[in-house]
C-alpha cells in the first residue's frame, strides 16, 4: 500500500474563520458544501496526481485540539507561509527547521486551535 491517506477533515467551530485562515495562509480557494448534514470547504485536489484530498469540517462530531493527528501542508515558500500566519493572528508553534534532504517544516495553530504543519521542499 503507498500513499495510503485518501481522505482528511480538520475539526472546525467557526467554518467561515477557518475558510479565510486556510485561504491566506495556503493562498487558495476551498469550495463550501453540505455532506451529510456537516458544513464543510473541500481543499483543492487534482485526480491523477498525488495527495489526498481534505476538508475543513464543521459539526457535533468535529473538535479542535492541537494533540490529535497533525495535517501537513506543502507550500512553495514557507518563509511567506508563516508571515501570513503571523499576519492573520497564528501562533507558530514550531519555527522553520532545515530537515536536510526532505526541505523545511515548521507549525501553527490554526484559527480554531489545530495544530498544521507546513512543509517545502528542498530548493
Amino acid at each position: 500500500m503507498t500513499n495510503p491517506v485518501f481522505h482528511f477533515e480538520i475539526p472546525v467551530t467557526d467554518l467561515d474563520r477557518a475558510v479565510r485562515f486556510y485561504e491566506v495562509v495556503l493562498g487558495t480557494t476551498l469550495e463550501k458544501r453540505t455532506i451529510d448534514g456537516y458544513e464543510m470547504a473541500f481543499f483543492p485536489r487534482a485526480d491523477g496526481l498525488p495527495g489526498a484530498s481534505g476538508a475543513l469540517a464543521k459539526g457535533d462530531v468535529y473538535v479542535p485540539s492541537k494533540t490529535g493527528a497533525m495535517v501537513y501542508f506543502d507550500v512553495p515558500d514557507i518563509d511567506a507561509a508563516l508571515e501570513r500566519a503571523r499576519l492573520i493572528g497564528s501562533t507558530v508553534l514550531y519555527d522553520k527547521k532545515d530537515i536536510g534532504d526532505a526541505g523545511y517544516v515548521a507549525e501553527v495553530e490554526d484559527s480554531e486551535g489545530n495544530r498544521l504543519a507546513l512543509s517545502q521542499p528542498p530548493a
